[in-house]
């Protein structure tokens, strides 16, 4: 049975640099998120949790241990940041997306200043995500720890399509104690683009 395995970054180490620090991605990548992936599979090996995707471990990840639950979110959410990050990223979302966030919130400035207010306002560790609910519309909201709307257990269900780790260690070699200058540099390396994509799929 394949094991769950630590996803390659499809940019360098330092190719953040100027918004994310080299040493924070590496890190962040080898150590933290490796960490979850090695867990995960430690925690699901000879149980009847072996075998089945993250998605469906995490849509009914209440039948499961703290294992799962933080580990199995872990990679989940780590994976989706990683792939949401580019050095040279479409800066504006366009299309369906930028119809329905333009729908809820009216535009792209008010939606940011809603997202920034979930991330920064999350208590301790935890993210902060845009999502798609069961009924196709576009939502923000944050969570605690490695949770993510995807789980059977979140207070707010759906799929993500963007999501912001503001756990300390994403952060704090460059930004120290200040998360709101973090989440500022955040968008100055999402890709808009990469967001679309889980956007349309999440909504096909």
């Amino acid at each position: 049975m394949m094991a769950f395995e630590l996803p390659a970054l499809p940019y360098a180490y330092d190719a953040l640099d100027a918004n994310i620090d080299a040493q924070t991605m590496e890190i962040h990548h080898s150590k933290h998120h490796g960490g979850y992936v090695t867990k995960l599979n430690a925690a699901v090996e000879g149980t009847d949790a072996e075998g089945k995707s993250l998605e469906d471990l995490l849509k009914s990840v209440s039948k499961y241990g703290a294992g799962v639950r933080n580990n199995g979110g872990g990679h989940y959410n780590h994976s989706l940041f990683w792939s949401i990050l580019s050095p040279s990223p479409a800066t504006a979302p366009s299309g369906d997306l930028k119809a329905a966030i333009d729908k809820k919130w009216g535009s792209l400035d008010a939606f940011k200043e809603a997202f920034d207010q979930a991330a920064a306002t999350r208590f301790g560790s935890g993210w902060a995500w845009l999502y798609v609910t069961a009924d196709g519309e576009v939502e923000i909201t944050s969570t605690p720890n490695q949770d993510n709307p995807l789980m059977d257990v979140a207070e707010q269900q759906g799929t993500p399509v963007l999501g912001l780790d503001v756990w300390e260690h994403a952060y704090y070699l460059k930004y120290q104690n200040k998360r709101p200058d973090y989440i500022n540099a955040f968008w100055n390396v999402l890709d808009w683009k990469a967001v679309e994509e889980n956007y349309a799929k999440a909504t096909a």
